[in-house]
């Protein structure tokens, strides 16, 4: 370990809950825009007051703009070996799981989680109309048909699982739906905007009084599989799913059984499990199902959001006290 490394402190960062991390205060210095640089966070970079250079021994600071290429970032920490900072590109960072654990008692990662918020939380508000409206069933018709369906949000109760920044911009979006939104959480503290908060643990309590259920929470050892076949048993028949999360939050065969049994009524996914969903799936003949290839965020939206935060990462980073950084990932949560 380089003497760097050795003289900073430690426990002076802390997430954006307010927990302390076993993690030195990251050594303002140059920073690497991997594996492909942009103008757009290059500029973010100069614009904070940072200093672009080759990855190399002189590199402080990395922002990974690739979340498909964990290994390329492997490399990058091993070329540089006094990197104290890394900005990863996405909110969910299980690609990088690894990695943060490895790496986590001397690197401090920050995730775009919150900066996505806005586009994601739209994409799941149309999910949850697009399934109540039975838009799934019709946008596959070839007839006018004669028994009307749907029915309306207004006033509905929602189990949104999850208290990130997409949860609480999807609340502000649904509240003028009158509806009644229960939040499940790993802690039991009240989310503005919501009418009941639960542990995880009280799930299965939840489901049964649910007309939507959004899954908005992070991917980790202890969510993986979260809704399976008792959940989507204990669901009304008439309840919707919409995950805008990851996949593997949710059982893909038990959806695809409980579609197919009536157990529920539609599914809106934006994330599948395997993914690319691949074609021939059950899940795309499946007249419940409404598939959109994760494209909640697309390259267009993510581009500038990332930049800014970006933007504000760097100026925390050059600050040099540990303070001021938006997404810092716990490694002991897994985001």
């Amino acid at each position: 370990m380089s003497e760097q490394h050795q003289s900073r402190g430690h426990r002076a960062v802390v997430t954006d809950e307010g927990r302390p991390l076993p993690v030195g205060t990251p050594a303002p210095g140059a920073i690497t825009i991997l594996p492909t640089p942009t103008d757009l966070h290059e500029d973010a970079v100069r614009q904070a007051g940072g200093a672009l250079a080759d990855l190399g021994g002189d590199t402080r600071g990395i922002v990974w703009l690739d979340a498909s290429d964990p290994d390329g970032l492997q490399r990058a920490l091993t070329t540089a070996p006094d990197v104290s900072w890394v900005q990863l590109p996405f909110a969910g960072v299980d690609a990088f799981a690894h990695l943060i654990a490895e790496h986590g008692d001397r690197v401090l990662f920050t995730s775009a989680k919150g900066a996505y918020a806005e586009p994601v939380a739209e994409h799941a508000l149309a999910l949850t109309l697009a399934t109540l409206r039975v838009l799934q069933k019709r946008a596959r018709t070839t007839s006018w048909g004669r028994e009307p369906e749907g029915v309306s949000l207004y006033g509905r109760s929602i189990v949104l699982i999850g208290a990130g920044g997409i949860a609480l911009e999807y609340l502000r979006l649904v509240a003028p739906f009158d509806v009644r939104v229960t939040v499940v959480r790993r802690s039991a503290e009240a989310v503005p905007g919501a009418e009941r908060t639960v542990t995880t643990d009280q799930l299965d309590e939840v489901l049964p009084g649910a007309d939507v259920v959004v899954v908005a929470a992070a991917m980790t050892s202890g969510t993986s599989g979260l809704l399976g076949a008792h959940q989507f048993a204990i669901m009304p028949e008439h309840a919707r799913l919409v995950n805008i999360a990851r996949g593997g939050l949710v059982d893909t065969d038990a959806l695809v059984d409980a579609l197919r049994s009536g157990s529920i009524a539609a599914a809106g996914l934006d994330v599948t499990d395997p993914e690319p969903l691949p074609d021939g799936h059950p899940l795309w003949d499946e007249p419940g199902a409404l598939i959109t290839p994760h494209q909640a965020d697309t390259p267009e939206m993510v581009a500038p959001l990332l930049a800014e935060r970006v933007g504000a990462n760097v100026a925390a980073f050059l600050r040099g006290d540990g303070t001021g950084f938006i997404g810092v990932v716990d490694p002991a949560a897994g985001y």
